[in-house]
């Protein structure tokens, strides 16, 4: 059974840190990555990362304030998060691709499991 397991979430001040770890189990994935979704909205891309060759990916809101990496062996990927402003503010889902894609890692669809979500608050 896959699972997707969050943690890390919370509350901070504007310009500050948090960490998001994903540990995934029951198989290994092509590629892992972070959306989010604030109330109201849509849920969004914020980076992913592939797993062979550890190609990048994020999107331009975040890009020079967060790093996603992965430890190949605990099967975990990280989402750094520095610089945090209010309109980060969101549910943090974990997403991972066992089906493989060639092109840029962007859409919902290109991730078939997710996790719970972790919520991170940013105040002004």
């Amino acid at each position: 059974q896959v699972q997707l397991v969050e943690s890390g979430g919370g509350l901070v001040q504007a310009g500050g840190s948090l960490r998001l770890s994903c540990a995934a189990s029951g198989r290994t994935f092509y590629a892992m990555g972070w959306f989010r979704q604030a109330p109201g909205k849509e849920r969004e891309f914020v980076a992913a990362v592939r797993w062979s060759g550890g190609t990048t990916y994020y999107a331009s809101s975040v890009k020079g304030r967060f790093t996603i990496s992965r430890d190949n062996a605990k099967n975990t990927v990280y989402l750094q998060m520095e610089s945090l402003k209010p309109e980060d503010t969101a549910v943090y889902y974990c997403a991972a691709d066992s089906r493989g894609y060639s092109g840029i890692y962007y859409f919902t669809s290109q991730f078939n499991y997710w996790g719970q979500g972790t919520q991170v608050t940013v105040s002004s």
